[in-house]
């Protein structure tokens, strides 16, 4: 074997080990990675655990942008060809551990390596889907439906073999942030969800494989009855006829 072959970059050793402009990270739950408003001068590489994207606007109102998991790199835009602020905060929800790598670091293997380059591009544009994604359900979706979508993507459905999965612990609140609604409203529909059998919880909660049909079937989950009721047409009062009274001179 030719030196040249010894020495190839390997992608996923440089995501999983510490070296030149990187290093392993440890995180427990609630810790944050980075700040809004904070320099941009990082990328990190989440290697196991969950963390959120939120930002808060200038009169303090909090915002979850997506939820974040092993795979993702967070804190992308520190690549741009102008470094800047910070964007948004990244929170720990579960513990993490995560690879930091430096804006130079990270800017050199792009240029050098097109394995890596790859890799980080494919990201690029699955974030950017999602994030197309997540607008049209934000826009034409009804709460509900938008929850359930959070909820399946947060189990990770759709994996080969799969029927159901326990999502890390999030709190209704966050779900509310996440959907654009109220926190009653999240707890109405998780008790609803359970109610069908679409959902499990205690503690943790486990994502049934019937929750898909809220979403694929347009199927609100108060159940067949009441989608019938509401498919059957109903007939209008019959309106009574005025009488006309005459009236009578002497």
């Amino acid at each position: 074997m030719t030196n040249s072959e010894d020495s190839k970059f390997d992608p996923i050793a440089f995501l999983t080990n510490s070296g030149l402009g990187r290093k392993l990270v440890r995180l427990s739950a609630k810790q944050i990675f980075f700040s809004q408003g904070s320099k941009a001068d990082s990328v990190f590489y989440l290697q196991t655990g969950r963390a959120k994207l939120t930002v808060v606007s200038e009169r303090g109102k909090e915002a979850t942008i997506t939820l974040l998991g092993p795979g993702d790199f967070v804190g992308e835009e520190s690549v741009a060809t102008l470094p800047g602020l910070r964007m948004a905060t990244a929170t720990a929800i579960t513990a993490c551990t995560a690879l930091k790598i430096d804006r130079d670091a990270m800017i050199r293997v792009m240029h050098e390596e097109h394995g890596f380059s790859d890799i980080f591009l494919s990201f690029l544009l699955a974030r950017g889907m999602r994030t197309q994604a997540d607008l049209v359900d934000q826009l034409f979706n009804s709460s509900e439906k938008r929850l359930a979508r959070i909820l399946l993507l947060m189990a990770e459905f759709g994996q080969p073999g799969e029927i159901e999965a326990l999502i890390p612990k999030i709190t209704q609140e966050t779900l509310a942030e996440m959907i654009g609604t109220t926190r009653s409203r999240v707890s109405f529909f998780m008790n609803r969800f359970r109610q069908h059998g679409f959902i499990e919880y205690n503690g943790r909660i486990r994502v049934n494989k019937s929750l898909l049909n809220v979403i694929l079937y347009d199927q609100p989950s108060e159940g067949k009855a009441r989608s019938a009721a509401l498919l059957t047409p109903t007939k209008a009062p019959k309106k009574k006829r005025a009488r006309t009274v005459r009236s009578v001179q002497n």
